[in-house]
């Protein structure tokens, strides 16, 4: 038995940080978007036991430590399903530690493609309950859509669609430890906040624009020299016509909204020439449609 599953990259129209938990985890407000670009994922079931997994990209962990693989153990945990051999192949479009949720979109998509091979039948509120055992992002993954999510990123809503519009995403050259940005951010002093009950109000309106100048990212706030260059690209993408720019997730990627296909294409091409991991999509809505 195989199949093939798309796993949608996210993006946050907003990311707010409200409080820290007496867990040491952190509460969050987040407008969350599903984009076009995504990834490849090849699951094969057979008799016998054991979990392979192989991607186009070399420096990708393939045992235990990728969350695909951790996916499938969980699965079989859950369901109190005898182990299988399961093989896994991942081609890699979604920028690795970006901040689009590829790890997590890639742990949804082998639990969605698990659900339908074995036939287990599992609803959507039932694969995100298994999602979230496995990271805070997952459940939002196993649906995707234009979702405010809050709590650690696990309390899910809907909201209404995001209109449709071209999205051009450039990755600076430089990763970001997502605990570091955690361990400088002070709830108490974050001086500029995400509007999300008007974007919110944005999008029940329809009003992309609108929805567009009120994205933040509040840990765009707590970067060190490197922001410069996060700052840089919003420079570019908004001169270049985007109705509005913010980061995604911890970052370093950095994306712009536009309601012009030829702006897009324009800015798209001048900033792949300064950063390789450099996208021009689309955003989708719901994955399961």
């Amino acid at each position: 038995m195989e199949t093939q599953v798309q796993a949608y990259g996210k993006l946050n129209l907003s990311l707010d940080v409200v409080e820290k938990l007496p867990t040491g985890y952190h509460a969050l407000k987040m407008v969350m978007e599903t984009v076009e670009l995504s990834d490849d994922v090849h699951i094969a079931i057979a008799p016998g036991e054991g979990i392979t997994l192989a991607t186009n990209l070399p420096y990708l962990p393939v045992d235990g430590r990728n969350i695909a693989a951790q996916a499938v153990g969980v699965f079989f945990r859950e369901m109190g399903i005898a182990p299988r051999q399961v093989s896994i192949r991942i081609h890699k479009r979604i920028p690795v530690s970006a901040g689009m949720a590829g790890g997590s979109s890639n742990a949804a998509a082998v639990l969605r493609g698990l659900n339908a091979l074995l036939r287990t039948g599992l609803n959507a509120a039932e694969l995100r309950r298994i999602g979230l055992l496995l990271g805070s992002d997952v459940p939002y993954c196993i649906t995707g859509g234009t979702v405010l999510a809050e709590g650690r990123g696990e309390i899910l809503t809907p909201l209404k669609p995001l209109p449709p519009c071209y999205i051009v995403s450039a990755k600076p050259k430089f990763s970001i430890s997502t605990p570091s940005l955690f361990a400088r951010i002070d709830c108490a002093k974050i001086r500029h906040r995400p509007d999300t009950a008007g974007i919110q109000t944005a999008l029940a309106a329809r009003d992309l624009g609108q929805v567009a100048v009120r994205m933040y990212n509040v840990f765009e706030d707590v970067l060190d020299e490197r922001g410069k260059e996060v700052a840089a690209i919003k420079h570019t993408l908004l001169n270049g016509g985007a109705l509005g720019a913010a980061m995604t997730g911890t970052g370093p990627m950095v994306f712009g909204l536009f309601d012009d296909e030829q702006a897009a294409r324009a800015v798209y091409e001048r900033l792949r020439k300064m950063y390789a991991e450099t996208f021009l999509t689309r955003n989708r809505g719901s994955v399961l449609e």
